[in-house]
Parts: structure tokens; sequence; C-alpha cells
């Protein structure tokens, strides 16, 4: 749809794809267990996961699965300061927040970040204006309608990614709108949320009818249910089984990747791109010389 992606004060060419990587400041999050819970230690996933080539960072109070309740003041508490202490300190990573309320993307995008990573589908209808009002990016998600922090119990969909793509697109043509720069939106399907492993696969192996839209699509498959589901394994052990779904995600064009390992991501994308002809081989030497 443009020629470059613009994740607020940062431009990518529209083709290249990037590494978000999730930083947790939760003392119950379901991969780490609270491993960055403390400021000083979620500082240090930052600055390590920028070393290893992150172009992003996903910053988030609060975690997706039912839990004690928190409160707007609460979440701010757990990620304005810590934004601006990434911002200071890393001025040229995109810092993206995990937040679906629009007070809490408020106070967020004062302090620095670029953009908005709502993964409950526009629940809070105002955060789209939050986004405009400060210029910065938003991410618009599918969740079949679930209510923030719910697990989908029996949800049924005449056609899976068909729901996906109504859903994903007409958030963005709302966020657009309401003055969000075209260039600064992203549309993602949500693997689990709002859906069964059997949804998760099928919009897997549907996702270049997602890409076709024309809009940037981010995946978000690292170490989730369906994966485990698939394979029968606990979170810890689906780093396989997460890459092997990511090969397939960027055979189909996905752009922008949420991931808890960066390295391992970046090379298998690299790798699935180089095969379909998007990239050349770093270094070709073998039978030439």
């Amino acid at each position: 749809m443009t020629d470059h992606l613009r994740l607020g004060r940062h431009r990518f060419p529209a083709d290249q794809t990037l590494m978000m990587a999730i930083v947790n400041r939760t003392p119950d999050s379901f991969y780490d267990q609270g491993a960055t819970w403390a400021e000083d230690k979620a500082f240090d996933r930052v600055a390590a996961v920028v070393a290893e080539g992150a172009e992003i960072v996903d910053i988030g109070g609060i975690k997706a699965a039912p839990g004690v309740e928190i409160g707007e003041e609460e979440e701010k508490g757990r990620v304005v300061d810590f934004v601006a202490r990434v911002r200071q300190a890393f001025p040229d990573l995109v810092i993206s927040v995990d937040t679906w309320r629009a007070a809490v993307a408020d106070a967020v995008c004062a302090a620095g970040a670029d953009l908005i990573n709502d993964a409950w589908g526009g629940a809070d209808p105002e955060l789209v204006d939050v986004a405009a009002a400060h210029d910065v990016a938003i991410v618009c998600t599918h969740t079949g309608g679930v209510t923030p922090r719910t697990r989908p119990f029996r949800i049924e969909y005449a056609n899976v990614m068909a729901s996906v793509i109504a859903d994903t697109t007409a958030y963005a043509e709302r966020a657009l709108a309401a003055g969000v720069a075209r260039e600064s939106i992203v549309i993602d399907p949500a693997h689990d949320f709002g859906k069964n492993t059997f949804h998760s696969l099928e919009v897997t192996r549907r996702l270049p009818e997602m890409v076709a839209t024309g809009w940037p699509v981010l995946v978000s498959l690292s170490n989730k249910d369906f994966v485990g589901e698939s394979l029968d394994l606990p979170v810890g052990e689906r780093l396989t089984g997460t890459l092997a779904a990511t090969t397939l995600c960027a055979v189909a064009g996905a752009r922008i990747y949420r991931v808890h390992e960066v390295t391992q991501t970046r090379h298998t994308v690299d790798m699935a791109r180089v095969i379909v002809g998007e990239m050349s081989p770093r270094r070709a030497i073998r039978g030439l010389q």
C-alpha cells in the first residue's frame, strides 16, 4: 500500500522484515514467569535483544491470560517510566507497548513509545484517537470479539480467515479515518486470541490471503498454545514448532515477527526469504572459487 512502513519516528522499507522482541513487565507471564519483572532485569533484556538485532521491543504490563485484575494506574506504573528510560538509552529503537487501554497508550506515547500493540482487537474504541493524536503506529488485531484477558471457549467461525480479514481491515480503516497515517497501520491475525488450535493452524496456512490485503502483517507465534497442542509440548519446549510456523509465515510475506527468541527467528525468516528469492544469500562462493 505504501513504499515504506513508519513506526513513530522510524521508517523502514515496506518489504523489510522486522523483529519485535517481547519484554514483559509482569510477575506472571506465561513464558518467562516473571524473569523481567524487576525493572533492571527488563532493561537488561532490552539491551540483549537490541544487541541481537531486534528493531522493535514490545513492552507489556499485563499478561494476556486471565489473572489478577490490573487497573490503569498500576499498568501505567509498570510501563510509563520504563518506556522513558528505554527511549533515552536507545534512541534508534522502535518502542511498542502492548496495551488495549487508551489512557495507558496516551501516557506511554507521551513518554516516547512509537507503536501501540493492541492485542485485544479495539476493545477500547478511543485507542485509534490516541495513536492519531501522537502520530504513532498501531497494530490492529483479530480476537473474535472476546473480552480482554479471557480465553476463548467453543468459539466458532463459518470461515476464520474471512473473519480475520474483515475485522482487521475494518479496524485499519477505522484507524485511518481517525487520522492514523496509512503507513503506520499494521494488521495481526492474533494466533490463539479468540481462536482454538485448529483456527490458528488454518490462519497460518491461509496467511497469504491476509498479506494480499496490502496492509503489512505482524505475526505473534512465539511459544503459543497452538504450537504446544500441535506437538503436545509444554511452554519452554516449543521453539522448533514456533520456527516451523514462522517459516510458513515468512514465505507468505509477513513483515513483523513478535518473538521471544530474536536470533533464531531472524535466521529462520531470512533463510525462508532466500529460498523464495526475496533475498540473496549473504555469501555464495561454493563452486565459484
